[in-house]
């Protein structure tokens, strides 16, 4: 059985390309060392969630 972690990341939109960029080598790099994982099957994925979509304490950030 393959066995590859996956790490989800929501986040209201507003970072660039590189910067997502940066966040998965990050994401992907403490991941790795922390758990002894090879990082080349470590998977990572950035959703972007528009801010109306979002809400805390009951009222949308948008």
């Amino acid at each position: 059985m393959l066995r590859m972690p996956l790490i989800q990341i929501s986040q209201t939109t507003g970072l660039s390309a590189e910067r997502k960029r940066a966040v998965i080598e990050a994401v992907t790099a403490a991941y790795a060392e922390a758990s002894g994982k090879d990082p080349a099957k470590v998977w990572v994925t950035i959703t972007d969630v528009p801010g109306e979509n979002w809400g805390v304490g009951g009222v949308p950030l948008a």
